[in-house]
């Protein structure tokens, strides 16, 4: 067996592994582990220095996620979806959610409504689907496999996906979203980088949070990717008591940077149930980038950006185009209209 696939069968999966570990009391976490899956590679695991630390906070389960506030779509993807495995949002690209698992269950999740869950792991004729209605939308240039995790898949499956999508003449390139580099980086393989590299241009992002993250095996991990002619970029999701904090972010996108890894999205922290304990104000956020400018290299000032509720989609955040009314932000986009948005008052 594959070293990466026996680390995932000896991942945490209960609270009350993880109290084996740590002193703490498993009991009232049950209903939260209950209602949202929980997965930690020993990988991931090792980061954890302390109970509540930052590692600590992105992966186990929390009594707040019981709160109910937010909204179980936050990004409108089930009203954007003309066939079950991809959500059509902008003209010219199509997310393709091609695994239902990831190596670890991210706590601030904007699908933790399913991810993880039986009912998302898509069947053999839902994949077809999917690239039956990209091949069938000559708009569609730029496909992006999401889920789920894509490289949880085995690389025989991942690999046929990619073959299919790569052989429709409109689609011209491929990204690849994924965390395993962060929370499984033995996944990256040499057989793994050798068979993407027959698919380029292939993009992949990958979701780093905290310097912690940022380990040797990591580092290695995207090393291997970018040797393979892979063009890496990282988005961060804003979170609250994890990376709120200039210096944080500043190491965090110097580190990246370091790695290959180009910093493309700071994003503010989406509306989904379950996961208000970690959001924070616009502000907090442009202030943070405001903080980076002088201190960091252009290269890692990534945009600033909130996938707005209902589909509307990502809208860079710029001080000049955001107005405060009290709790309410007015926020202009490029084209003349604004929106509206009810942000932290902090």
């Amino acid at each position: 067996m594959d070293a990466w696939k026996q680390e995932l069968k000896e991942s945490v999966t209960s609270v009350a592994q993880l109290a084996g570990r740590f002193d703490f009391d498993p009991r009232p976490l049950i209903a939260v582990e209950q209602r949202y899956p929980f997965k930690i590679t020993p990988h991931y695991l090792s980061l954890i220095r302390e109970i509540g630390d930052p590692i600590w906070q992105q992966c186990v389960p929390d009594l707040r996620e019981l709160n109910d506030e937010g909204l179980v779509d936050p990004l409108g993807e089930e009203e954007l979806s003309p066939v079950p495995t991809v959500i059509h949002r902008y003209p010219d690209r199509a997310i393709f959610l091609v695994s239902g698992s990831c190596a670890g269950y991210c706590r601030f999740c904007t699908r933790k409504r399913k991810v993880g869950c039986p009912a998302m792991a898509p069947s053999f004729g839902e994949l077809r689907d999917g690239i039956d209605y990209i091949a069938a939308t000559p708009e569609i240039r730029d496909v992006i496999l999401s889920g789920g995790d894509p490289l949880v898949l085995p690389d025989m499956v991942l690999e046929d996906l990619l073959a299919r999508i790569h052989q429709i003449p409109h689609v011209e390139i491929i990204r690849i979203g994924s965390r395993v580099p962060v929370t499984l980086p033995s996944r990256i393989t040499d057989a793994l980088c050798t068979m993407l590299k027959k698919y380029q241009p292939l993009y992949l992002n990958t979701h780093f949070n905290h310097p912690r993250e940022l380990t040797p095996q990591a580092a290695a991990a995207c090393a291997r990717l970018a040797d393979a002619g892979i063009v890496l970029g990282n988005q961060t999701v804003l979170l609250r008591g994890v990376n709120d904090d200039p210096q944080i972010i500043g190491e965090l996108f110097r580190g990246l940077l370091k790695m290959r890894v180009r910093p493309y999205y700071l994003h503010h922290m989406d509306l989904a149930q379950g996961t208000s304990h970690f959001r924070t104000s616009v502000i907090t956020g442009l202030q943070i980038m405001a903080s980076l400018r002088g201190p960091v290299s252009g290269l890692a000032s990534p945009y600033y950006v909130i996938d707005l509720p209902g589909g509307k989609g990502k809208v860079p955040l710029l001080p000049q185009h955001i107005t405060r009314c009290g709790d309410m932000l007015v926020i202009r986009l490029a084209d003349g209209s604004v929106v509206e948005y009810r942000d932290l008052v902090e």
